[in-house]
C-alpha cells in the first residue's frame, strides 16, 4: 500500500512554530502589583472595655530595666502595661484584619506579625519607687550602693517625679501637667507607701519603708488569692523546691518476675523434648500455669510497692513558699535590683509574716539533699569497686585460656604441625571408608 503525505503538512508546522513564538494578548490581564512592604508594621493590640476615647499610648521609663517603654494610661480607667503574646515560630501565621460591617478589599489589611498586645492593669506606684528611694539617677546600683545613705527629704509629687532621670521620650511630667485624674491617682498611691505633711495648698511625701513593704505584700497575697501559682511557677518553685528525697522504695518484683520466668524457661524446655514420662499437652499446660504465675506476682508486687519520703511538707509551709514566690516575682519583674534587695531585708527584719516555719523547713531539706547525694556517691564508687574485681577476674581467666592454648601448641610433634596446615577440603574422611554398603 502506498503512502500518502498530506501537502499542507510544513505550512501548519510552520503556523504552529509561529503561534508558539508570538505571545498571545488577552484584554483582562491578572497580574497585579503588589505595593511596597511597609517598615512600620501595623500591630494588633487588645484594649480594655474600661479605656474611654482619651486614652493614650505613652512611653515612661520602666522601673525595672531603666529604658523607655510603651504604656497605656487612661484618665477614668488608670495605667496598662502591653504583654505580647507570641506563637511559636516553627507555626507561621498572621492576622487578616477587617473593619466591622465591611466587605471591601480597601478595609482589609494582613499583619505578618502573629503577635498580640494585650493590654493588662499596671500600678503606676512602680514608676515612682526609683524616685521615692533615690535610686532614680543614672548611676549603677553598685555606685549607689558605696555612696552614703541620704535623709530622705518631704517632697511634692512634681520634685518626686523630677528626680527621674530625664528621658526625651518621657511623657511622665506632661500627664501630670494636662491630666488631673492621672495626677490624683498618683497622689493617692503614694499615700499608701509615704508619710504625708501639707505645706500650705500642697502636699509633701517622704516614703516609709514599713508602708512600701506592706504594700507589696498585699499584692504577693492577691497574687496567691485563689490558693495556688500558675502551673508552671507552682511546679518548678513551689513543688520542686519543697520535694525531700526519697528514703526508700521497697520493691522486689525484679527478684519474684526473674524466677518465675526461670520457671516457665524450664516448662518450655519440658514441652519442647517430651523427656522425663511427661506428653507434650502437659507441657503446654505447666506453661500456660507459669504465664499465669508471671501476671499473678508482678500485680501482687506492684500493689505491694511501698515509696517512703524523707520529709513532707505542712500546709502552712506550702503557703509560705507561695507567698515569697509571688513576693520575689514581684521584686525581680517591677522593682529595681537596689530596691528589690532592700525589701527583702526588710522582710526578713519585719514582723508582718512569719516565714521561720519554712526556713527551718528548708534548711533541714537541705541536709537531706546532702545526705542522699553521699550516699549515692558512696553507691557508685562501690558498684565501681565490684566492677573492677569481676573484670579483673575475667582478665585472670583469659590469661590462663591462653596460657594453656599456648602450652598445648609447643607440645605438639613438626609431623602433626605439618599435617595440620595440609588442605582436607575435599578429601573423604577415614570414616566414610567403614561405612555399610
Amino acid at each position: 500500500m502506498a503512502k500518502t503525505r498530506s501537502k499542507g503538512g510544513s505550512g501548519t508546522a510552520a503556523a504552529d512554530k509561529k503561534s508558539a513564538t508570538t505571545p498571545k494578548t488577552s484584554p483582562s490581564s491578572s497580574v497585579y502589583t503588589l505595593p511596597a512592604e511597609c517598615d512600620n508594621r501595623p500591630k494588633l493590640f487588645i484594649l480594655p472595655k474600661s479605656a474611654t476615647s482619651s486614652a493614650r499610648i505613652v512611653t515612661l521609663q520602666h522601673p525595672r530595666y531603666n529604658k523607655p517603654t510603651r504604656y497605656l494610661v487612661c484618665p477614668e480607667a488608670g495605667f496598662f502595661e502591653f504583654t505580647s503574646i507570641s506563637p511559636p515560630k516553627s507555626a507561621p501565621r498572621s492576622w487578616l484584619i477587617q473593619k466591622t460591617g465591611t466587605g471591601t478589599a480597601a478595609d482589609t489589611q494582613i499583619t505578618q506579625s502573629p503577635a498580640l498586645h494585650l493590654a493588662t492593669p499596671y500600678d503606676p506606684l512602680f514608676l515612682l519607687l526609683p524616685a521615692l528611694l533615690c535610686s532614680g539617677t543614672n548611676n549603677t546600683d553598685q555606685q549607689q550602693q558605696q555612696q552614703p545613705k541620704k535623709k530622705r527629704m518631704f517632697l511634692s509629687l512634681d520634685d518626686h517625679v523630677d528626680a527621674l532621670p530625664d528621658l526625651p521620650s518621657s511623657h511622665l511630667s506632661q500627664l501630670l501637667r494636662t491630666c488631673d485624674g492621672t495626677r490624683r491617682r498618683l497622689e493617692a498611691r503614694l499615700e499608701t507607701v509615704c508619710d504625708m505633711v501639707a505645706a500650705g495648698d500642697e502636699a509633701m511625701y517622704r516614703v516609709n519603708e514599713t508602708k512600701l513593704l506592706r504594700a507589696v505584700l498585699e499584692k504577693a497575697k492577691k497574687v496567691v488569692g485563689d490558693g495556688k501559682l500558675p502551673g508552671s511557677m507552682e511546679e518548678r518553685f513551689v513543688r520542686r523546691e519543697l520535694e525531700a528525697p526519697v528514703l526508700g522504695v521497697r520493691v522486689g518484683s525484679r527478684a519474684v518476675v526473674a524466677a518465675v520466668v526461670v520457671d516457665d524457661a524450664e516448662a518450655a524446655d519440658i514441652s519442647s523434648s517430651g523427656s522425663g514420662g511427661t506428653p507434650a499437652s502437659a507441657g503446654e499446660e505447666s506453661q500456660e500455669s507459669a504465664s499465669s504465675s508471671v501476671e499473678t506476682a508482678a500485680t501482687s508486687v506492684v500493689a505491694d510497692e511501698d515509696v517512703a519520703s524523707a520529709m513532707t511538707a505542712s500546709e502552712e509551709v506550702v503557703k509560705l513558699q507561695r507567698l515569697r514566690v509571688a513576693f520575689n516575682f514581684i521584686c525581680s519583674s517591677y522593682v529595681a535590683p537596689a530596691i528589690a534587695e532592700m525589701l527583702k531585708q526588710e522582710l526578713a527584719k519585719a514582723t508582718l509574716i512569719n516565714f521561720k516555719p519554712l526556713d527551718e523547713y528548708l534548711e533541714r531539706l537541705a541536709k537531706l539533699r546532702q545526705e542522699a547525694a553521699a550516699a549515692r556517691t558512696t553507691d557508685f564508687s562501690r558498684k565501681r569497686a565490684v566492677d573492677d574485681e569481676e573484670e579483673d577476674e575475667r582478665a585472670e581467666k583469659r590469661r590462663k585460656k591462653e596460657a594453656e592454648e599456648k602450652a598445648k601448641k609447643t607440645n605438639v610433634s613438626r609431623g602433626v604441625k605439618n599435617l595440620m596446615k595440609v588442605n582436607t577440603s575435599g578429601m573423604k574422611k577415614m570414616s566414610d571408608f567403614f561405612k555399610k554398603k
